[in-house]
């Protein structure tokens, strides 16, 4: 143990029960754990994780010191913690961890630093908020680094600005890229856990409401098809023409966000940009209108500028603020502008994790045997690790799929045989 600071070790059995809970919905990182229980991978390598401390991401946590990890954890979002989680890591596992549900700004950061200070040879990161400080203000704290791992959509945006200025200092691996990631965790996953998340800060009925979802990323489709599914209106906000179409041909309005705001219910932020949602659409919504984020920081909804126009501010219930507004009308927003679905729930089901978490241990595993042969560039998943995730996934659902025949292999190897 490299010292801790969690909330309070006297949660930790209901931490316990709770990692265990999930474990049985992440049959692939299971398999994946005994395997590494044998092989030991990662034998000798310092790993710090700067994710969300979830029941799901203990699991992960688990299966990378019985790979032979190192492990120290930190929180990658002030409100994510679960702090029955954090506790029970560190009394029952023995694994360092540094998060707090509702740590300021200034206590995150300390965390991040107790992560990075133990040297670490991989990061893995959501958010990149690790990797940001390692190229920082800490530099000092990178000299060990071999390789990481990334995520989320926010984070991989942020590596490949660092890529493009030549100023990444080791390669990563982009885990959100993998279609066994995006395509379940940020679709199924977010669009669940995020109406999940509205429903238990509101209580409000989705059915009969204008949903506003800002950004048609595979989020945002996720967010679209589980509000339309309980019988919103949905209305897509895009800059991506291509995505705006592809809203267009699901079935949804498209118009710009100032349109959308005289007219939207509940408006949904996942587009991963900064102050999608301003003062001048707050001085248009409804009122009564309810305003929430699931995108990965607390960036996408200007925070700032309801507070600078707000006539008064109370809070109605635990994770819904009211704004009074000069116009008399009040805004709502749900969870501080943080990630609602882990602000205000319990983050995605450990089952779509499952994948996203197998991706991210075979990625540290890629990470420790092959880091010297890797441009300090950010990379895919390797497609052998992506298909195995998905195979892997289909056995624990005992779902059988067709092999090609010889035949069928030659050709689409060749180019002579046509029509």
């Amino acid at each position: 143990m490299k010292g801790f600071d969690v909330k309070d070790l006297s949660l930790a059995g209901q931490g316990r029960d709770r990692i265990e809970w999930a474990a049985m919905d992440m049959p692939v990182l299971e398999r994946i754990r005994k395997e590494f229980r044998k092989k030991r991978p990662l034998k000798g390598i310092r790993l710090s994780a700067c994710l969300h401390v979830t029941t799901e991401t203990a699991n992960l946590m688990l299966a990378l010191k019985e790979g032979g990890a190192d492990v120290c954890l930190c929180a990658s979002n002030p409100l994510s913690t679960q702090d029955d989680v954090a506790a029970a890591l560190v009394k029952y596992y023995k694994i360092p961890v540094f998060a707090v549900r509702g740590e300021d700004k200034r206590r995150y950061y300390q965390h991040l630093l107790s992560c990075a200070s133990i040297r670490p040879h991989i990061t893995m990161d959501d958010g990149a908020d690790l990797v940001s400080l390692l190229h920082s203000k800490r530099k000092d704290l990178a000299r060990d680094i071999i390789g990481g791992t990334e995520e989320t959509t926010t984070g991989v945006i942020r590596l490949k600005a660092l890529e493009k200025q030549g100023l990444l200092q080791y390669p990563i691996i982009a885990v959100n890229d993998a279609d066994t990631k995006h395509l379940f965790d940020n679709r199924y996953g977010t669009g669940q856990s995020t109406i999940d998340g509205i429903l238990r800060a509101t209580n409000r009925l989705i059915a009969g409401s204008t949903v506003v979802v800002c950004g048609y990323g595979w989020c945002g489709r996720g967010v679209a098809m589980r509000a339309s599914g309980m019988g919103a209106k949905v209305v897509v906000c895009e800059v991506d023409p291509v995505r705006a179409l592809e809203a267009v041909m699901d079935g949804y309005y498209v118009m710009p966000i100032k349109e959308a705001s005289k007219i939207g219910d509940i408006f949904v932020t996942v587009t991963g940009d900064i102050h999608v949602i301003r003062k001048e659409h707050f001085l248009l919504m409804k009122d009564g209108a309810i305003v929430c984020n699931s995108g990965h920081f607390n960036v996408e909804i200007d925070v700032e500028s309801i507070e600078k126009i707000k006539k008064s501010k109370r809070k109605v219930r635990e994770f819904v603020t009211e704004y009074l507004l000069p116009n008399g009308r009040r805004v709502y927003l749900l969870g501080e502008g943080r990630l609602i679905n882990l602000a205000a729930a319990e983050g995605h089901p450990a089952c779509v994790m499952d994948m996203s978490f197998a991706n991210q241990a075979l990625s540290a595993e890629f990470m420790a045997k092959n880091a010297n042969k890797l441009e300090k560039r950010v990379y895919k998943v390797p497609d052998t690790i992506d298909k195995r995730v998905a195979r892997l996934k289909l056995q624990t659902m005992s779902v059988k799929i067709d092999s090609l025949t010889p035949e069928q292999k030659r050709y689409l190897e060749s180019w002579e045989m046509g029509t």
